[in-house]
């Protein structure tokens, strides 16, 4: 089973990504490079968090 936490943060993360997108295909490319920056820093982030909470959780 998924743990619901590790889905949310998914989900955001995948939201945000869609969100890039559409930006960039409407041409808003200013919006488009801020949003690289926070993913850039957002995602290495959230993948060791929940790497980190998965080992936490599920090794005892």
């Amino acid at each position: 089973m998924l743990d619901p936490t590790i889905l949310t943060i998914g989900g955001i993360v995948l939201g945000i990504a869609i969100t890039e997108r559409i930006l960039e295909r409407w041409g808003v490319i200013d919006l488009v490079d801020q949003f690289a920056k926070v993913m850039r820093f957002i995602l290495p982030v959230t993948f060791y968090g929940a790497l980190f909470y998965f080992f936490a959780t599920f090794m005892f």
